[in-house]
């Protein structure tokens, strides 16, 4: 478990997210893994928050936990058709 390590920053193109850590590093991760970023509207997107436990978009009901993102997990909620 990596609880020493913060999200500081998030940035967003047309299709990934880069979240970077207080340890230095930036971690890139296709919005594919979560649906309900990649179907927001840029000013959705934006609409975060950081906490000592991951990200928070109130509006899109989406957490998104450190851990499971450096564990390479995305939206586990719900079964989805890979994207074509």
């Amino acid at each position: 478990m990596n609880t020493l390590v913060r999200a500081q920053s998030i940035a967003f193109d047309e299709d990934s997210m880069q979240v970077g850590l207080s340890d230095g590093r930036v971690l890139g991760v296709p919005l594919a893994w979560f649906p309900r970023l990649l179907h927001a509207t840029p000013a959705q997107r934006v609409a975060y928050t950081i906490s000592t436990r991951g990200l928070h978009w109130e509006e899109l009901d989406e957490d998104i936990s450190i851990e499971g993102l450096l564990a390479g997990v995305g939206d586990l909620t719900h079964h989805h058709a890979a994207a074509a």
